[in-house]
């Protein structure tokens, strides 16, 4: 009985956990369709949340289209098909790893931030003291946080596939000695348009997954400062895995013939 009693209780976890994040994202929706937004807010949160969350995004996908171009040059080189090593590295990029990968750094720096803010904001009362003058905690600070991530997400992902992409090509080259004109002319060939696009729709779903969880997280500390490092734990782990859930789900939906 009581492994039912743990699993009941845990179900009914996941269910309230899922409505509240839903609460919060109409909510946020809300202020967002009646034009209740912080303008200069979202602003600073897109320097914050974007402009500060490149370079470590830039330096990953720079390592991450290294490593694809090195093992697909390797065993194309052997194979004698050289020509398809920008393919590779493009055709990954654009549909999986720039979108995911670069959610998941923001998730991990962003995220993280935004939990610990809120979280801190909750510690301190400054919460209760937005909505004793009479103002929205969501419209305060969800909203610039989630208009601001909607922005600069799909533009990391471009930047991320670019330097994908160059990596790729300055490997080849240095490793299998594949002129830079046919790493471009393989690229053109596998990589559609539509696959980048499609990776942008992945990116902006990714950027209000990492909002709504980060923030929903944030408000629900309790326990003073041990309860903002769990939030923003909680904050970084959940994000991640809905990331990686919402990634295989979108790419049976973006890319089902």
């Amino acid at each position: 009985m009581k492994v039912l009693e743990d699993v009941g209780r845990g179900t009914l976890g996941l269910f309230d956990y899922a409505g509240g994040i839903a609460e919060l994202g109409a909510d946020a929706g809300a202020s967002v369709a009646t034009l209740r937004v912080r303008f200069g807010e979202t602003v600073a949160q897109a320097y914050i949340l974007g402009v500060q969350s490149a370079p470590i995004v830039l330096l990953t996908s720079l390592f991450i289209g290294m490593v694809i171009s090195f093992e697909s040059a390797q065993n194309a080189v052997s194979y004698g098909v050289s020509s398809l090593v920008g393919g590779a590295v493009a055709y990954t990029t654009a549909r999986e790893l720039g979108p995911m990968l670069t959610a998941v750094v923001v998730a991990g720096r962003a995220g993280a931030a935004m939990a610990a803010e809120i979280g801190s904001m909750v510690v301190t009362e400054q919460i209760e003291a937005l909505k004793a003058l009479g103002l929205s905690p969501t419209r305060m600070l969800v909203v610039p946080r989630l208009l601001a991530l909607l922005f600069m997400l799909p533009i990391l992902t471009i930047l991320s596939d670019i330097i994908a992409i160059t990596g790729g090509g300055l490997l080849a080259k240095a490793q299998a000695h594949i002129p830079y004109d046919v790493f471009l002319q393989s690229v053109r060939e596998f990589a559609t348009f539509e696959d980048f696009m499609k990776g942008l729709v992945k990116a902006l779903v990714f950027a209000v997954t990492i909002v709504l969880i980060s923030c929903y997280q944030g408000l629900g500390t309790r326990g003073g400062a041990a309860g903002v490092g769990k939030a923003t734990t909680g904050a970084v782990v959940n994000s991640i895995i809905l990331i990686f859930a919402f990634n295989f789900i979108l790419s049976i939906v973006l890319y089902i013939k």
